[in-house]
């Protein structure tokens, strides 16, 4: 049975789950973490359900037994969509925490009732968005836009050279996919009838922050979930007694210090060098963190 010292399992088709990560690390200082990007086989949102929910239940089974551990965060909006329910039915004596756009965060913000929605395909065309759209209905205006090839751009992007601040927006991939999601949508700012609001519907989004901020301006507002997981993902291990603090037993932590990033393990199913990229670029830690797995 996993004791408070086991590690949490975190999930997501890419790397893009390592912005959910990096907000896990930040709430949970004393935690220990597995990470598994399945990035062979990404992106999930332009992947068929089936095809979606086999991947979430292999890891999740492999993340057990190689990793005995005790909560499970599938950062992934996609993988949540499409499995979660199943997965909750499979492992009933997991803690599991899953994503979905955070359009309620959004209602609370937003003042001109104007709100847009970014994510993949997969996530906007599901009918677990389907049904919290419907429960929403009438609160606000929502112009939802699919942002086809958005992630695995964002993916290719972490072993290129960070573009200079100067750059014109769609001089690179990213920015290029980005200013075209976001001239379909319409106009963006805080004047009526304007959307003053913008849901970062899958965790790669936060990465391609600067160029959607160049786009929308200054005064909307990003939504994206890395905190309100964090912070679910803490009170789900404090009511089970399975939160791990500064002074419990067995702690894991590095003798140099509590240091939440030197208890944390990357591994990916695709080239171990675009991780290595990404930890370093996103997280700060060196290449030692990460690894190259097979999970079938």
């Amino acid at each position: 049975m996993p004791q408070a010292s086991s590690p949490i399992g975190v999930f997501d088709s890419g790397v893009g789950g390592l912005s959910v990560l990096r907000a896990l690390l930040a709430a949970l200082p004393h935690e220990r973490f597995v990470y598994l990007a399945d990035s062979a086989n990404a992106p999930y949102g332009e992947r068929g359900d089936a095809f979606v929910a086999a991947r979430t239940h292999a890891i999740t089974q492999y993340l057990r037994e190689q990793h005995d551990i005790k909560a499970l965060v599938v950062a992934c909006n996609t993988a949540t969509a499409a499995a979660i329910h199943e997965v909750r039915s499979s492992h009933p004596d997991l803690l599991l925490v899953g994503l979905e756009p955070a359009i309620k965060s959004a209602l609370a913000v937003t003042k001109t009732g104007h709100v847009g929605v970014i994510g993949t395909r997969g996530t906007l065309t599901s009918a677990k968005f389907g049904k919290l759209m419907a429960s929403l209905a009438n609160q606000a205006h929502f112009v939802v836009q699919p942002c086809d090839g958005l992630a695995h751009a964002i993916e290719r992007s972490v072993a290129l050279p960070v573009a200079p601040a100067a750059h014109p927006v769609e001089s690179t991939e990213t920015g290029a996919l980005c200013k075209r999601y976001v001239n379909a949508m319409g106009t963006f700012g805080t004047a009526p009838g304007e959307m003053d609001t913008l849901v970062l519907g899958c965790t790669h989004y936060i990465f391609v922050a600067h160029e959607l901020r160049t786009l929308v301006g200054p005064d909307v507002q990003f939504i994206e979930t890395g905190e309100p997981v964090a912070r679910q993902t803490k009170r789900l291990l404090d009511a089970a007694g399975l939160l791990q603090t500064a002074g419990s037993a067995g702690s894991n932590l590095s003798e140099a210090g509590t240091d939440a990033t030197r208890s944390a393990l990357l591994l990916t199913t695709g080239p171990v060098a675009m991780m290595e990229a990404a930890a370093q670029r996103w997280l700060n830690l060196p290449a030692e963190h990460c690894r190259s797995v097979s999970v079938r």
